[in-house]
């Protein structure tokens, strides 16, 4: 309970008198705003043009012309580390995440647990009246605990997170993904050759999470973590996305995008 029993428990339920406050749901301020995090893996500050790379990202410039942009990031160099920063506000090594949750060495600062005083901000915004979710690449769970059988206090809800949808480790196949959805296993919802890809996929089911709330509860605000895993052959994607691929882009995937098999051509793109 979040505060005490202040009601009145008597023999007889005449004289006695019910208190439902430790009991409700959190609410939070009026006017919350909702909050997104998207978090780009391995794409630096000079890939998009937001920062003067070559990558044409329209929404991501609405969102820095209408917003703030920074010129100095912290940067930890590896995923596990990064993200466990950016919920939690803490240094890498304080959340026992030294090195990618793969490479663990049994120390206070590379054990790849996160300790639960370190509070992330879906555990904080949960308990004030937030929805919480997280779509995508987790990379914050210790291998040894990255299976049905073993404890799920540090899958994402366990973490604070009340949905979820993604791969919990560091990586997968973007046309047939290892999916979690919440603390089971599932299968990708088509194939590629019905045109599945695995960002358009967590991008359904972001917004499928937002909406599930939303047509109950319409004013209360949510906290979605949007966390889609880069993979250089999604990059032909960016063809007819405000013009054709720039020259840079088609020179660092090898070739011409179109040049380039489909994924139900290619065997090594499935699952061994």
């Amino acid at each position: 309970m979040s505060e005490p029993f202040r009601g009145v428990i008597n023999i007889d339920i005449k004289q006695s008198t019910p208190d439902w406050a430790p009991y409700t749901q959190p609410k939070a301020p009026e006017g919350a705003p909702n909050l997104l995090y998207i978090v780009l893996d391995d794409v630096g500050f000079g890939a998009m043009e937001s920062f003067g790379g070559p990558i044409q990202t329209p929404a991501l410039q609405r969102i820095a012309d209408n917003g703030v942009t920074y010129t100095n990031f912290h940067t930890t160099a590896l995923c596990s580390p990064t993200r466990s920063c950016l919920i939690t506000g803490r240094n890498h090594t304080t959340n026992g995440m030294a090195g990618i949750t793969e490479i663990t060495d049994g120390y206070p600062n590379a054990n790849g647990h996160i300790p639960f005083e370190c509070a992330n901000l879906a555990e904080v915004l949960g308990q004030h009246g937030w929805n919480t979710y997280a779509v995508g690449k987790w990379h914050l769970t210790a291998e040894d605990e990255m299976n049905l059988a073993s404890s799920k206090r540090q899958w994402p809800l366990g973490r604070g997170f009340e949905r979820y949808y993604g791969f919990l480790g560091g990586e997968t196949n973007q046309w047939y993904p290892d999916l979690i959805y919440d603390n089971h296993p599932v299968a990708p919802p088509t194939t590629p050759d019905q045109g599945y890809h695995l960002t358009t996929d967590l991008t359904d089911k972001a917004i499928e999470f937002i909406q599930d709330t939303h047509a109950i509860a319409p004013d209360k605000p949510f906290f979605p973590v949007f966390l889609p895993r880069r993979g250089t052959r999604a990059a032909p994607r960016l063809q007819g996305v405000g013009g054709p691929v720039p020259g840079e882009i088609r020179h660092g995937l090898r070739g011409d995008p179109g040049s380039h098999p489909g994924p139900a051509e290619r065997a090594g793109d499935r699952p061994r």
